[in-house]
């Protein structure tokens, strides 16, 4: 027991950055989208990105997180979640001076669709709409401020030294051992007309405060998760990736509508 516990209070000094759902889930909520998405927004979408998919894409802002430069470790790195206090609304918070996911959604949704901005930079925040969105699904990318989102959370998952939000991040996705698509294929069809419509006409902030919600009910009491914690957990992950597809194709979908609109003035 006190391996355990000296292990496990190393691994806190040790906890890896923020991300939020891995490359697959990244990817299946963007996969999913594409079910959803109007003839005018899949023709934007492709007159931006060109041949790269929605899926291609999703990823890229975590992937280029790597990158030296100083946008990216450090100006761009508040634009992946938000912080929301246990017992607080996203609206009752609001964001921090250096901005947080929804308000960097608002700013790239109004550069992607500046036409006087260079293709480079409206892609730019296309790829980053893409991610963000699948970013506030995310229950632990609405951290509650006191343990950068669950990454101070330390657990073993099947006996494999880790915390609670890269449990959320992979390794509860990866465990299913499908491919996006598949996934994308299982999902989609057990989506509701109903469920599109409900999940669609919610906004950021509404999104942020469901998945606060949600973290607060998915800390485990016990930092050993096993068979126990994925059967508990199964339900939830699979309704916050369908509802990354669904809302992102909702905000592509007026994202453009809007561009299509101010086009026929």
């Amino acid at each position: 027991m006190y391996k355990l516990i000296a292990s496990l209070a190393a691994a806190a000094l040790f906890a890896s950055p923020a991300f939020a759902w891995g490359k697959t889930g990244h990817r299946v909520v963007a996969e999913v989208a594409t079910h959803y998405l109007t003839p005018e927004a899949e023709a934007a979408v492709k007159d931006l990105l060109g041949p790269e998919s929605l899926a291609e894409t999703a990823d890229w802002p975590d992937f280029m997180r790597s990158n030296p430069d100083e946008f990216w470790r450090r100006e761009a790195s508040p634009w992946h979640y938000v912080t929301i206090p246990k017992d607080k609304l996203y609206n009752d918070v609001g964001a921090p001076p250096e901005g947080d996911a929804v308000t960097a959604l608002a700013h790239f949704r109004e550069m992607a669709l500046d036409e006087s901005q260079p293709l480079e930079q409206r892609q730019l925040a296309l790829r980053f709409i893409v991610h963000i969105v699948g970013d506030l699904q995310q229950p632990l990318h609405a951290g509650n401020g006191t343990d950068r989102g669950g990454n101070f959370f330390t657990c073993y998952f099947f006996e494999e030294l880790t915390n609670l939000h890269e449990v959320w991040d992979e390794l509860l996705i990866n465990r299913e051992e499908l491919s996006y698509t598949e996934w994308a294929a299982w999902l989609v069809p057990k989506i509701t007309a109903e469920d599109v419509l409900v999940w669609g006409a919610a906004g950021p902030s509404k999104w942020a405060d469901e998945s606060a919600a949600i973290r607060d009910t998915i800390y485990p009491d016990d930092q050993i998760l096993s068979y126990n914690y994925v059967y508990e957990t199964r339900a939830i992950l699979r309704q916050q990736l369908s509802k990354g597809g669904v809302r992102l194709a909702a905000y592509l979908n007026d994202m453009f509508a809007e561009e299509a609109t101010e086009s026929a003035k």
